[in-house]
């Protein structure tokens, strides 16, 4: 099926008591918390492996002088210590995937410079730790900062890095209000609970060279035409599976140089070798969201309706990659203005690759953007929400098409009388004993795509049905969400589908990333559905209209036949596909929310503290409102994350990540999140995908860090514009302002 038209009515529509939407428990859940659910690193389905250990560089920016392995070779258990010297032929580079151990150039502190395979993981960690490099070591360029002015304008990604409509610099001179502020956010670490790993078995045959690797990987379709590229092998002779994952958050999007490594290691030994980063390696090895600077320009009429909007932003990323945060693509679509401009530019620094993390662009974009309407609201003295209405586009400004869903005055409205944002105190007015207490919203915005898909289904003689698709599961609950589409197409209880995901061997699938997966996957599935029940009316030789499955059975008129019976001694198979249409270009499609936060400010030390938080958001039709819920919930806690404490702190003399642990890189605990919610508004999309649903996973950590620092701002008066509002910014604050009223007097 292709997305040409609206989907008219389905069979998923006026159910109020069916499976899909219904917050069933997770039907891998009793696996995960038994211990039963194989991550990669726990896969027995390849034998005696021997284990890896990556060596990592000690310096940013030079090249190796020499490299001495000889002690780590001769290291109780070493199978192999590979380098730039001994390693296997590599290919070319794909997307992000880059061949490894080329030679003795270092571009970013933590590159592998060698890898030892051993009998155990405790031999191979000794035996790296016996390998010596010496190094003609260079000045890192570090700081994004000092490269700002030599930034360039990057490659196209999936829209261009600029963009410009009307005559901006004309209409913010003209423009009676305006606002011309910076505001910067820091380097951001995944830190999902798995790390990455891979355990690679080479094989090679009659046919040729084959390696399947069982790896922690979001994107099983896409990573096995990189490592194709990289490996030197045909994207048929590469196989990966990833039955279950820990988390990913865009830090899995690609493989990551543990799978090569790995891959390579057993196409030498001629045996499957595993390896796992530990969580320091994470921070350096693997990606990272990039820190940007952004400056944001606005420029209303006395009445606060937009007329001229900029946004600029500059990030970073290792030399030669070329990936950007598309910080300024979101405010393309969010507000009404005839003068527009946003530009990217990006700095290539001896840091290691930045890549995609949840929301990559909206998040930071909208903790920048979302301030700077809530200033403007402040110089306007108008109330941020209602400026926000005041600038509610009719039509996406810049595309010039209609939106598809657009309820985002919904959220805010309902958000407002949920938090009780009527009681929200002037500046600085409102106290709690020692606290100084506010209110803050944001508005949230991510677009929603659908990427092609496929799916297979087989309706078992006894009854069963069998779900089989390359799809990915990263925590977020797509094993049940297929199985409630599956059978809420089939007439089946949820128990009586199997659902089998993660593995290239199954029909292409999307993966988990962008908040397509859901519905991109589950628009494959629901397509293969929907021809297994045209198949199985043909075989009975039943009128499809008005046919109804339910209870294991399809009925037409009078008649009825169980769904045992159709299938036969053989069963009976079907196949569905879905890819993006003429919707994607008439259409605007967006995902929308609103935040809502309370936050308490200790006026003696600077210490702030979450009171609670309210996320109301539109997603289409929901599939599962507890997996939902979770996921909205968890990209709230996420933006706390952003706006108070996360942040890998840059040692410019050594272009290394100074707290490269989660002991010094503070996620938020229990403790840092107290009362929080979210809550969907009723909506269903039918130009975005079969199933009418949009993309959660993602919208809900946009704006979430900008509520918190407009309550803080609405606390203390203070505007911090570098990200994470910690203590010691809010103290300089005021202190700064202490001494400017000293000043004045």
């Amino acid at each position: 099926m292709d997305m040409n038209q609206p989907i008219g009515a389905t069979p998923l529509d006026g159910k109020p008591d069916g499976l899909v939407g219904r917050p069933i428990d997770r039907i891998d859940g009793r696996l995960k918390v038994t211990g039963r659910a194989p991550y990669a690193y726990e896969t027995r389905d390849l034998k005696n492996p021997a284990y890896g250990f990556l060596v990592e560089a000690g310096i940013a920016r030079g090249r190796i002088r020499s490299l001495d392995v000889s002690a780590a070779k001769r290291s109780p258990g070493v199978l192999l210590v590979m380098t730039h010297e001994n390693v296997p032929e590599q290919g070319e580079k794909k997307e992000q995937v880059y061949p490894q151990l080329q030679g003795p150039e270092i571009r970013f502190h933590g590159q592998p410079i060698a890898f030892v395979v051993a009998q155990s993981f405790e031999q191979a960690r000794a035996a790296a730790a016996l390998v010596k490099a010496e190094y003609d070591a260079e000045k890192p360029e570090a700081l994004l900062k000092a490269a700002r002015p030599t930034a360039v304008e990057p490659k196209p990604a999936q829209t261009p890095p600029d963009s410009k409509l009307g005559d901006f610099d004309g209409a913010f001179a003209a423009a009676p209000v305006t606002l011309d502020v910076e505001y910067t956010t820091p380097v951001q670490i995944h830190a999902q609970m798995e790390p990455h790993a891979t355990i690679a078995s080479w094989e090679t045959g009659p046919d040729g060279d084959r390696v399947t690797l069982f790896t922690a990987n979001q994107m099983l379709n896409r990573g096995q035409t990189s490592l194709a590229s990289v490996l030197k092998l045909k994207p048929e002779n590469v196989r990966l599976v990833s039955h279950y994952i820990g988390g990913g958050f865009g830090s899995k999007l690609q493989p990551q140089p543990e799978a090569i490594l790995s891959a390579l290691a057993s196409k030498t030994l001629k045996r499957p070798v595993k390896v796992a980063l530990t969580r320091q390696q994470e921070f350096h090895v693997a990606t990272h969201r990039s820190d940007t600077i952004q400056r944001i320009r606005l420029g209303t009429d006395t009445n606060g309706r937009l007329t001229a909007i900029a946004h600029e932003s500059w990030s970073a990323t290792a030399p030669g990659d070329v990936f950007y945060e598309t910080s300024a693509v979101v405010t393309r679509s969010l507000y009404a203005a005839q003068n527009r401009l946003t530009r990217h530019r990006l700095a290539n620094l001896n840091v290691p690759i930045a890549s995609a993390m949840r929301a990559p662009g909206e998040a930071v974009g909208q903790l920048a953007f979302e301030c700077a309407m809530d200033e403007l609201a402040e110089q306007l003295k108008v109330d941020p929400i209602e400026l926000r209405i005041r600038n509610e586009p009719e039509q996406d400004p810049e595309k010039r098409v209609p939106y598809s869903t657009r309820q985002l005055v919904a959220c805010m409205r309902e958000g407002a009388q949920r938090f009780g944002w009527d009681r929200r105190g002037a500046t600085g007015t409102t106290r709690d004993g020692r606290w100084l207490v506010g209110m803050g919203m944001a508005a949230a915005s991510r677009l929603n795509p659908l990427m092609p898909s496929q799916a297979g289904v087989r309706l078992n003689p006894d009854g069963t049905l069998t779900v089989r698709m390359a799809m990915t599961d990263i925590g977020t609950g797509t094993y049940t969400i297929l199985a409630q589409i599956a059978g809420e197409m089939m007439g089946l209880p949820i128990e009586r589908i199997r659902v089998e995901i993660g593995d290239t061997a199954y029909p292409k699938a999307a993966g988990s990333g962008g908040s397509f997966g859901a519905g991109s996957a589950g628009s494959a599935l629901y397509v293969a559905c929907d021809n297994l029940r045209q198949a199985l009316l043909q075989t009975a030789g039943m009128n499809p209209d008005g046919a109804v499955f339910a209870e294991g059975k399809v009925t037409s008129g009078d008649r009825s036949e169980t769904l045992t019976e159709l299938a036969g001694a053989r069963g009976l198979e079907a196949k569905g596909e879905i890819k993006p249409g003429a919707m994607k270009e008439k259409f605007s499609q967006h995902s929308y929310g609103a935040h809502f936060a309370e936050v308490g400010v200790d006026a003696d030390t600077g210490e702030i503290r979450l009171r609670r938080m309210l996320g109301v958001f539109t997603g289409g039709r929901i599939l599962n409102l507890k997996t939902a819920r979770s996921q909205a919930i968890g990209g709230m806690i996420f933006g706390i994350g952003a706006a108070l404490m996360e942040a890998a702190e840059t040692d410019a003399r050594y272009g290394y990540f100074v707290n490269h642990d989660l002991a010094e890189y503070h996620v938020p605990a229990h403790a840092d999140v107290p009362a929080i919610d979210a809550v969907f508004l009723p909506e269903l999309d039918d130009k975005a995908n079969p199933l009418k649903s949009k993309g959660l996973g993602e919208v809900s950590i946009c704006g979430a860090g900008a509520a918190l620092a407009n309550a803080v701002y609405n606390a203390t008066g203070l505007r911090i514009r570098d990200y994470p509002l910690t203590l010691d910014k809010v103290l300089d604050g005021w202190n700064e302002r202490e001494g400017a009223a000293q000043r004045r007097t």
